[in-house]
């Protein structure tokens, strides 16, 4: 990097957009707690904020350094992810219609479904596997909003970014990309023509188990992205300033966390691709994946920490290889620095389009031959 270039993202994250407390010389930020923020004697504000639940200066430096991870014209933090989501679909006019993918995080899918009972704004799911099903969904439904996932959890279908804007953009519909599992160090959504971008923030952005938080940032400001301001506003579903600021450390190291995860997730895969008892390995770095060209072209920094194996046999197979695991953490999340394994079908309950067979994997920064080491355990004869 050239001494007077901008600096890399791995160094704004570090640094937290070069935070510097101008009075105290504080290299890290601190929390301010406050609900509420004193006038002049004129009435007129002091600073920028009015009162807690519009925002708050913790709340705003995380925001402000996610945006510029994201090249984003602005983000908002939400009290969770599910909060974030709620607030971009109860933007929508009734009888608005959603295309989606068929397998997406079960939460979202069952508050579309819920939009579709109350309200009229009806989902249309689309087969991710097939490259073909979102053009021809979108050609079909003329829909509002496009959401896709790319990878898609937890089969990790890899969705073009690039083209499923086209795609949108051309119906005159809004692309919003939940990419969770793909953080703004290896895909940057809104450079590939998404309007919007999704974290559960939960996940790789906070990175350490310790924050519920969700995420939306914007290509561009627009009235859509108004209102999705105005509903955080009144319903009061931003995060605290405590999460704020423990989520903001968890973006300072959201670089070597996310390498660490890749290398060991890449490891794994390799291992098992082919073990007698794993019917397939689902993970988009490697080059028998069906997705690996556009996972390559539109993951410029790892293929993601998250893979998932389809264990040979059914449910109880699966559940068992579970079982017989020491180091994996059985539990529900993501991105964090422990290694978790998840049974996504038990979790989804009985609609669940997930194989039964298959186990999803959130890798952490462990040591790789560790996590080898408890897999092929539990995959023994």
């Amino acid at each position: 990097m050239a001494r007077n270039s901008p600096p890399s993202l791995a160094s704004l994250l570090a640094q937290a957009d070069h935070f510097i407390d101008p009075e105290t010389g504080a290299v890290t930020p601190a929390i301010q707690p406050a609900t509420t923020f004193a006038r002049e004697t004129t009435y007129a504000l002091i600073g920028e904020h009015v009162y807690g639940r519009y925002g708050n200066p913790t709340l705003g430096q995380a925001e402000k350094v996610i945006a510029a991870a994201e090249n984003a014209h602005e983000a908002l933090l939400f009290s969770s992810g599910m909060a974030g989501f709620a607030a971009v679909i109860e933007t929508l006019p009734t009888g608005s219609r959603v295309v989606a993918p068929r397998i997406m995080y079960h939460g979202g899918q069952d508050w579309l479904r819920r939009m579709g009972e109350k309200r009229d704004i009806k989902p249309h799911f689309f087969d991710a596997a097939d490259p073909g099903a979102l053009g021809a969904a979108i050609d079909d439904v003329k829909p509002q909003l496009v959401w896709i996932e790319s990878p898609v959890n937890p089969t990790w279908d890899v969705i073009d970014i690039e083209a499923a804007a086209s795609f949108a953009h051309d119906a005159g519909a809004k692309l919003a990309v939940d990419s969770t599992v793909a953080p703004p160090v290896t895909t940057r959504a809104l450079d590939l023509g998404a309007d919007l971008v999704f974290h559960s923030a939960t996940k790789y952005l906070n990175g350490h188990s310790d924050v519920t938080a969700g995420c939306v940032a914007a290509r561009e400001g627009s009235q859509f992205w108004d209102e999705i301001k105005y509903l955080r506003g009144y319903m009061g579903s931003h995060l605290a300033p405590f999460e704020a600021w423990l989520l903001l450390r968890g973006l300072r190291t959201l670089d070597v966390r996310y390498a660490r995860a890749c290398g060991n997730a890449m490891a794994i895969a390799e291992h098992f691709e082919g073990h007698r008892n794993v019917e397939a390995v689902l993970y988009p770095g490697l080059p028998s994946h069906p997705g690996h060209g556009i996972a390559k072209r539109q993951m410029t920094n790892g293929f993601g920490g998250m893979l998932s194996l389809l264990v040979k046999g059914g449910a109880e197979d699966a559940l068992r290889v579970c079982a017989r695991l020491e180091l994996f953490v059985r539990a529900t999340s993501l991105g964090g620095v422990e290694s978790l394994v998840e049974h996504r079908a038990t979790i989804e309950g009985p609609e669940s389009a997930v194989p039964k067979n298959l186990l999803r994997l959130s890798v952490g920064i462990e040591a790789a031959d560790d996590l080898i080491a408890d897999l092929d355990a539990a995959l023994r004869d």
